[in-house]
């Protein structure tokens, strides 16, 4: 058998399968390891049933004229990474719209490192009493952020106070929770 330059036998040409499949093999593993670590990294990959926010003091005896909102975030297993909380109160206008309460945004508030299962916090605000016979229906928003050491944002959520929430610390009466409050002067 001759052997012209530009003819080779079949043995001569590989099969191109036999050696992509390890590589695409190989491409697939690590395409799966950095999804999983993205996800444990990531606040979006926690369950998100431990992101809530609630209204837990609303114009009592021992507090009256007083909004109170916790919240619960979870943490990431990310080095360094630190958690914050913005509390801020709507109240519902005579339009029937929800519009932020003037003074009553905290600004974010620094919770602790992010090297936890879960954390929560809270804060209660003082609102001017309405008019003898008036009322305002209230509820809160709570921010959610995970950063950076150096405090770059990895992530952020939102949440409107709900109800049914427990290991509500601070509630007034023991216990509560719920999505709104009613002022009423």
């Amino acid at each position: 058998m001759t052997i012209s330059p530009t003819s080779r036998p079949a043995a001569a040409h590989p099969d191109p399968a036999r050696y992509l499949r390890p590589v695409l093999s190989r491409l697939a593993l690590v395409g799966v390891l950095l999804a999983t670590l993205l996800l444990s990294a990531s606040p979006a990959g926690a369950a998100t049933s431990r992101i809530w926010a609630t209204v837990n003091v609303c114009d009592t005896r021992k507090a009256p004229d007083t909004i109170g909102l916790r919240a619960s975030m979870p943490g990431i297993t990310r080095k360094g990474a630190t958690m914050r909380m913005r509390f801020q109160v709507q109240y519902r206008n005579a339009a029937g719209r929800w519009v932020a309460g003037t003074g009553l945004d905290t600004g974010f508030l620094s919770i602790g490192s992010a090297n936890v299962t879960s954390r929560q916090a809270g804060h209660s605000f003082r609102v001017k009493a309405p008019a003898k016979g008036g009322s305002y229906l209230m509820r809160g928003l709570v921010t959610f952020q995970w950063r950076t050491r150096r405090g770059t944002l990895l992530s952020a959520k939102k949440r409107l106070t709900t109800s049914g929430h427990k290991s509500t610390a601070g509630a007034d009466p023991a216990g509560y929770s719920a999505a709104t409050c009613v002022i009423k002067g």
